[in-house]
């Protein structure tokens, strides 16, 4: 870490909107809505998680994507799946899927509680033009392959993508070289690390608060950067979790 590096600015804080999806998921979105329509090349985040079975169980039927890539996280519980090419299967906590829709994919996901929980993240990465039409494929990452960073004291890392000092996220060969991790930070200690220039960042604060960047920051509340060279987290009176988010934006028109 370089500490004469330039600190990316706070410059907008999104407080999530709940919504239904699916045949009727309860679920918390900060990118894909009327606050934040997409940060290039992120198309949608979704945070999903409730202790009320009610919530979650009626999933998300069979359902088409096509020329985006759909990265779930989770943290709580299960999500059992199978698509239209007859791949099958299930990720529980702690596990990644990253899917590539490319030029088209049908697929289910139906979430399940674990011992009275259930709670993860979905987010949606754009693909350029050129690739839009690429065959479908699946990273399917089991938490045991993603590795735990303790980089300082009271900082906890689970680096899915990307690189932190000498570490490499288990993802990738993906277009927008992205990085994304989930990091804990106790209260009074500091995370920091360096991010690409040029790319874009955000973080989801989902647990605690503290100061981000400069700026003071509660869950659950996401936090878009400016352009810089460094992020800066400090934990607050209880500690605080996150994930971290860049990649290089494509300039690319959407259409949804």
């Amino acid at each position: 870490m370089d500490d004469a590096g330039i600190l990316r600015p706070v410059l907008q804080v999104i407080e999530p909107q709940w919504v239904r999806e699916g045949a009727g998921v309860k679920l918390r979105r900060s990118i894909g809505g009327a606050s934040l329509d997409s940060l290039d090349p992120f198309l949608l985040l979704d945070h999903f998680g409730s202790h009320n079975p009610e919530d979650y169980r009626r999933g998300f039927p069979m359902h088409p994507h096509r020329g985006i890539e759909t990265v779930t996280y989770m943290l709580a519980g299960l999500v059992r799946h199978k698509d239209s090419l007859g791949n099958k299967g299930e990720i529980t906590s702690g596990d990644v899927q990253w899917m590539t829709a490319g030029g088209g994919i049908l697929h289910e996901e139906m979430p399940e509680g674990l011992g009275g929980h259930m709670e993860g993240f979905q987010l949606w990465v754009n693909l350029p033009s050129e690739l839009k039409m690429c065959p479908p494929r699946y990273q399917e990452i089991p938490a045991s392959k993603v590795p735990w960073l303790n980089p300082v004291k009271g900082v906890a890392i689970r680096l899915i993508a990307g690189k932190y000092g000498n570490h490499t996220g288990p993802v990738s060969g993906i277009y927008v070289d992205p990085t994304y991790m989930d990091v804990a930070v106790e209260c009074g200690d500091t995370f920091e690390m360096d991010l690409l220039i040029g790319h874009n960042a955000f973080l989801y604060v989902f647990k605690g608060g503290g100061l981000f960047c400069n700026t003071q920051i509660e869950s659950t509340r996401l936090v878009v950067l400016g352009e810089g060279e460094k992020i800066s987290v400090t934990g607050g009176l209880l500690g605080t979790r996150f994930l971290v988010a860049a990649a290089k934006p494509l300039r690319e028109p959407i259409v949804r």
